[in-house]
């Protein structure tokens, strides 16, 4: 029985390996590089599948440990069961000068297809990228060119990998009347180089392309950078730079002035104005001689910065009182026709008597007139003094400046 068991599973792995057998493996194993970048991809007949899901996996191991005796090589995996029908291997940092062996294999449900194999050497068989950057700058009728390395995935440069790495310079005029001009190259090891015996104040294209010459690799150019070359400046354009310039200082400094001084006035206007506070604000100033005022609080003693005030009444003028002459009485007359004085008692009477109408009124019945009269002065009335202290008190009529309390009055 143990022998036909072991005959019957020999039988089994060996239509295991047919079914197996079967599934087409991948093809057209293409390297797709660019510096250190790197990716594997193939295509498969879909028809294959028989509508079911397809998987790939691929693997890689150093060309060297195959040819070891001793052991059987270990495969590194770098896609496990994938749909995607590439394999990106960059993450991997394959040694740039070493030789590798990659393998794909296909996969659905339990089929499995053969191993397909190819070998990749970065150093051979991967692509040199253009430079990174190229920079232009004019000096004088010539033209400074600054390469930048092409770049590792690492952002390192490649020449710490390829240390052969040159630089072809393409270079023409441009022109608007043509656009293709004759075109000259150059050739060179370092990252400056400098194109002399060129046009002054003409424009000039630039394109690089990286190359290794040791296994012929060349990579695309650059896009074209033009710049304009520089030459003797006019005097004429130097002395316009030199009067622009003297105008932009001028306004400068103008505009400085300007600025200090409208700043200057509104602090001025702000903290010492013009208008000073009236007298009786003054005791609001510091006593020190500042010009900083300041309030008073409530526990100071503002009486001391004060005079006492004492308010009085206003006096009362007294005031004299005439009466019209119709209101006065009329005093009996003697036979001389004189009036005689009333009131004769003195303690008014000044003993001044007027000669003449000092009011300029008459009494017209009371006058006589006289041509054989000797004295000028029949025919006038004397007007008794009239006392301040005989005047009614309720009486309210104009004041009057009289000469020592007598009012000489014709009637």
């Amino acid at each position: 029985m143990s022998a036909a068991f072991y005959v019957c599973l020999v039988l089994w792995c060996l239509q295991t390996n047919a079914v197996a057998a079967e599934l087409a493996p991948p093809e057209n194993l293409t390297l797709i590089t660019l510096n250190t970048n790197y990716t594997l991809s193939w295509d498969w007949d879909q028809s294959f599948a028989e509508g079911h899901a397809v998987n790939f996996t691929t693997q890689y191991v150093a060309k060297f440990k195959l040819k070891s005796k001793k052991k059987s090589p270990v495969w590194q995996t770098a896609c496990e069961k994938t749909s995607r029908r590439s394999c990106d291997l960059t993450k991997f940092n394959l040694y740039y000068l070493g030789i590798y062996v990659l393998r794909v294999q296909a996969s659905v449900n339990e089929r499995v297809s053969d191993w397909i194999m190819k070998e990749f050497c970065p150093d051979k068989d991967a692509a040199v990228g253009p430079p990174s950057r190229v920079d232009l700058s004019p000096a004088g009728s010539g033209l400074d060119i600054i390469i930048s390395d092409p770049l590792t995935s690492a952002n390192s440069s490649m020449k710490d990998h390829i240390p052969e790495l040159n630089y072809h310079i393409l270079y023409w005029e441009r022109s608007v009347d043509t656009e293709a001009l004759e075109t000259q190259t150059l050739a060179s090891k370092v990252p400056v180089v400098t194109l002399s015996d060129l046009k002054p104040w003409t424009w000039y294209c630039v394109s690089v392309q990286s190359r290794y010459d040791f296994f012929n690799k060349e990579s695309s150019f650059t896009s074209p950078h033009c710049v304009q070359t520089e030459g003797a400046i006019p005097w004429w354009q130097i002395f316009g730079y030199f009067l622009l310039s003297l105008v932009i200082c001028f306004l400068f400094v103008l505009v400085i002035l300007c600025c200090s001084f409208w700043f200057f006035k509104t602090v001025k206007a702000t903290f010492y104005p013009s208008n000073q506070l009236p007298t009786h604000f003054q005791y609001l100033y510091d006593s020190s001689g500042s010009d900083i005022p300041r309030l008073l609080t409530p526990d100071s003693d503002s009486e001391l910065l004060c005079d006492k005030v004492t308010v009085c009444p206003e006096p009362l003028v007294p005031e004299i009182h005439i009466p019209p002459p119709e209101a006065l009485p009329v005093p009996p007359s003697d036979s001389s026709g004189r009036h005689s004085r009333q009131g004769s008692g003195g303690s008014g009477d000044s003993g001044v008597y007027s000669t003449g109408c000092s009011s300029g009124l008459r009494q017209p019945d009371s006058i006589q007139s006289s041509s054989g009269d000797e004295d000028s002065g029949q025919g006038f009335l004397d007007l008794e003094q009239v006392k301040m202290k005989d005047m009614a008190p309720g009486l309210k009529t104009r004041l009057l400046i009289a000469n020592e309390g007598v009012v000489d009055m014709c009637v």
